[in-house]
């Protein structure tokens, strides 16, 4: 399998906490990979890092576009691509917390997440295969963002991401705080997304959740990466069993 994204030696420090500890892993074109881990075991770093958004030192951190197969360096010992250079190569995050606008209505927001493009028709095609995802996005097109429910914030945050047209879609947290219900409905969206031909990091606290549709898994445990392996691999270790899943 072609890898998308080659991360080695990864290392993120707040003052003189060492959060990222020598990560390396690898996304391959594709696949869904998910970092799992308790709270602060650096999961959102390692994400936020790789989106530009976080400052860290990396031996390697290697982007292949599927657009035309060039192997780009995101970061390296003399030069770090800025954030907005990611999403215009192909990469996008839908950010922990959501963190949409409230007071813009739910398809200005959706648009914020196209303001690198310039390709009008495009981008009203992607605003229709976003609602197709999420009607309810649809229905309430000119309600406030601030108005909707948690559920519909996280599909909106979602949304907004795919309005770039990233190739590389990291999804942070995205069933913090939603009823079971919806939690289901998300997932079943992100696999959908990835049926679809996009290429997912996922990073969340569901385990259960997010192993049942991972290809690919690391475990974090205190910025390093404790295991590794397929999902089915991981559900079926007995000490991720007992760490994360409830034994």
């Amino acid at each position: 399998m072609e890898v998308m994204l080659k991360v080695e030696k990864l290392n993120v420090s707040y003052g003189a906490i060492h959060a990222v500890r020598d990560v390396s892993l690898s996304i391959g074109r594709g696949e869904i990979v998910t970092l799992i881990g308790a709270n602060g075991a650096g999961k959102s770093s390692i994400i936020r890092s790789i989106m530009g958004l976080t400052r860290s030192t990396a031996e390697e951190m290697t982007y292949t576009s599927p657009r035309d197969g060039a192997a780009m360096p995101l970061q390296g010992k003399h030069a770090s691509v800025p954030a907005e250079a990611r999403v215009k190569m192909g990469i996008a995050l839908s950010p922990e917390g959501r963190r949409i606008l409230p007071q813009l209505t739910v398809e200005e927001n959706l648009f914020l997440g196209a303001y690198s493009r310039d390709d009008s028709r495009g981008v009203d095609m992607d605003l229709s295969y976003v609602y197709s995802l999420f009607p309810r996005l649809k229905e309430r097109r000119q309600q406030k963002g601030g108005t909707l429910s948690g559920g519909e914030q996280q599909m909106l945050a979602v949304g907004r991401a795919l309005m770039s047209r990233p190739d590389l879609l990291m999804l942070d947290e995205p069933s913090l705080g939603l009823a079971p219900i919806l939690v289901e409905e998300v997932f079943g969206i992100i696999r959908e997304i990835n049926a679809q031909g996009r290429t997912i990091l996922l990073v969340e606290q569901n385990a259960w959740a997010a192993l049942k549709i991972a290809h690919k898994a690391y475990v974090l445990e205190t910025g390093s990466i404790a295991l590794s392996g397929t999902g089915r691999e991981l559900l079926n270790d007995s000490r991720v069993r007992e760490a994360y899943l409830g034994g």
